[in-house]
C-alpha cells in the first residue's frame, strides 16, 4: 500500500482552507500543539504542515494565477529519512507515509535543509521537527464513519480539488485520476520519487478580446443593416 494526496491545480482556489484545517487537527493530535510564535505581533508566524505557493504564469491577456499547495512529498526516495542521524525520521513499510519519531528527534534541521519541498519545520518551542503526517492518527480510526477517515485537508477542500488514496491500487480514485489527467510528481528530477501527484490546469477556449467583440458587434450591426436593404428592395419590386 502507497498512500497519498492528489492535489488538481484546475479547480485549487487558494483559500487555504486546506491549511487552516490541517493545522487545527494536528495541533489536536498525535503531533501535540504547532506552535505560533507573535500570532498578533508585527509578525506572525508559526507552524504549518500546508503551504498555499501561488504563482503566475504566462502572458497577459492569457496569464493565469496557479495555487500550489505545498506538503511533505512522503518521497519513495526520501532525503530527509537518509539524512536523519538519530533514525527519528522513516517511511513505514506498511502503507509508505513518512513520519517524525519525536522522541528520537534532536532538532537538528538536517532533514529540512535536505527536503527540497520545504515540508518540514521546526518547532521551535518543543526543539523538534515536525510535518505532515496524513493524518495517520485519522484514517485508521475505525469509530470515525468510513468515509471520514481521509486527511482533514481533503475534508475540508471547499472546491474538491484534493484527493486521498492508494495508489498502489491501480483502480482507486488517486491513481485515475493520475492516469486519466497525466497527474505529475513535483520536480522529479530530483529522484526522490514523491508519492503525492499534481493533476495540471485545463486548457480552456480564450475569451474573446474587446477588440474580437467589438468586431463581431460591428459585423452583426452590418448583416442587419444589409438584411433591411434587402427587404426594402423586395418591397419596391413586389410594389
Amino acid at each position: 500500500m502507497k498512500l497519498g494526496l492528489v492535489i488538481d491545480l484546475d479547480t485549487c482556489v487558494g483559500c487555504h482552507a486546506c491549511a487552516v484545517a490541517c493545522k487545527q487537527w494536528n495541533t489536536s493530535g498525535t503531533t501535540g500543539p504547532l506552535s505560533d510564535y507573535q500570532p498578533y505581533g508585527e509578525e506572525p508566524s508559526g507552524v504549518w504542515f500546508n503551504r498555499i505557493r501561488h504563482y503566475e504564469v504566462g502572458d497577459y491577456p492569457t496569464n493565469k494565477t496557479i495555487n500550489a499547495p505545498m506538503s511533505c512529498m512522503h518521497c519513495d526516495d526520501a532525503a530527509c529519512v537518509t539524512v536523519c542521524p538519530t533514525g527519528a525520521s522513516y517511511k513505514r513499510e506498511e502503507d509508505g507515509i513518512v513520519l517524525v519519531d519525536q522522541s528520537k528527534c534532536m532538532g537538528c534541521n538536517l532533514c529540512s535543509w535536505a527536503c527540497p519541498y520545504g515540508a518540514r519545520e521546526l518547532d521551535e518551542e518543543a526543539g523538534v521537527m515536525k510535518k505532515c503526517t496524513l493524518c495517520v492518527d485519522r484514517i485508521y480510526d475505525e469509530n470515525l464513519p468510513e468515509e471520514e477517515r481521509k486527511p482533514a485537508c481533503v475534508l475540508t477542500c471547499p472546491s474538491h480539488a484534493r484527493f486521498f488514496g492508494d495508489f498502489d491500487d491501480p483502480q482507486s480514485e488517486v491513481s485515475s485520476l493520475v492516469r486519466e489527467r497525466g497527474g505529475y510528481a513535483m520536480m522529479p528530477e530530483l529522484g526522490y520519487q514523491p508519492v503525492n501527484k499534481y493533476l495540471p490546469p485545463r486548457q480552456r477556449p480564450k475569451a474573446p478580446t474587446v477588440a474580437a467583440k467589438q468586431s463581431e458587434d460591428s459585423g452583426g450591426l452590418i448583416a442587419k443593416w444589409l438584411k433591411r436593404q434587402k427587404d426594402a428592395f423586395n418591397q419596391l419590386g413586389e410594389g
